[in-house]
């Protein structure tokens, strides 16, 4: 049984269709129901260590034998509640899903970090481009710094039972086929989308990233920046950093429509690939 919290969310409807496909059985676990009826879901208040532990260590016939956790469940970006609220729900929750695995002797846990980590929206530049896992977290939001602790948070749970993985996703801007006629609105203005480096991440692709992760048999506390691997926009990335971020060093030729938040630890460690996108057939460039 894998559970995930935050399942009728974007990345997560994605995400229990994505493992239910594979032959999974999948129980999600959100405040809200899901709009798909045939989706088992349970209401569970995870910033409540006592509901977390019920939860995960199994809900009448409902839920038994957890195996995995897909951890979603989080106020989901900057400025939807106060920077308090936000900040508490999300440190909290992910503490209670950390602990509740470790309690229960749940060793497969994966979650949803965030690009923010990075230092979104870049007012101040990245050191580099492609950015990639390397540089020291740059938090510059509530937000955003409650993603950095939870990557922290999973460093000490690990280093505590060296068998725990822990398996944090930085998810760029999580976008669902009907999102992509909205693409043509960047077009015209560069400025609109470099708060993250003009990238995104195709639900659909962001559920393959955490399959893969729970079916690594890696160990410990570990980060993947996942994004697709091409780019927002139309004009190509030299003329887009040449306009926005021109002294920014590059750290390699870069392809006209690469993504610039850097995917290549995820397709090396996990195998990622993405395979969707709105360059694809059946999601034309406007």
């Amino acid at each position: 049984m894998i559970i995930v919290t935050g399942g009728s969310g974007k990345a997560g409807r994605a995400c229990v269709a994505d493992l239910t496909e594979h032959g999974y059985d999948v129980t999600s676990v959100d405040l809200v129901p899901p709009a798909d009826p045939t989706v088992r879901h349970t209401r569970v208040d995870l910033t409540d260590f006592g509901q977390a532990v019920s939860a995960l260590g199994g809900i009448d016939e409902r839920v038994s034998g957890v195996t995995g956790i897909v951890h979603l469940a989080a106020i989901p970006a900057p400025g939807l509640a106060s920077n308090p609220v936000t900040f508490s729900v999300n440190t909290v929750s992910t503490y209670n899903v950390f602990e509740a695995a470790r309690q229960l002797g749940i060793k497969n846990v994966v979650w949803a970090s965030s690009e923010t980590v990075l230092g979104l929206p870049f007012d101040v530049h990245p050191p580099y481009v492609p950015v990639d896992e390397e540089y020291p977290g740059r938090p510059e939001s509530a937000y955003s710094l409650s993603k950095l602790l939870g990557e922290e948070m999973a460093k000490q749970f690990c280093r505590w039972d060296p068998e725990l993985k822990i398996i944090g996703l930085r998810l760029s801007n999580v976008m669902e086929p009907d999102d992509y006629v909205r693409f043509a609105d960047f077009q015209d203005e560069p400025g609109l989308r470099k708060w993250n480096l003009w990238s995104y991440i195709d639900a659909r692709d962001a559920a393959q990233a955490m399959r893969l992760a729970l079916e690594s048999d890696i160990t410990g506390a570990e980060v993947f920046v996942i994004a697709n691997a091409d780019s927002v926009m139309e004009a190509g990335n030299d003329d887009l950093l040449d306009a926005i971020y021109p002294d920014i060093p590059r750290k390699k030729a870069l392809d006209s429509h690469e993504t610039l938040l850097s995917i290549d630890k995820a397709r090396r460690i996990l195998g990622y690939e993405p395979r969707h996108g709105w360059r694809k057939p059946e999601h034309p460039p406007n």
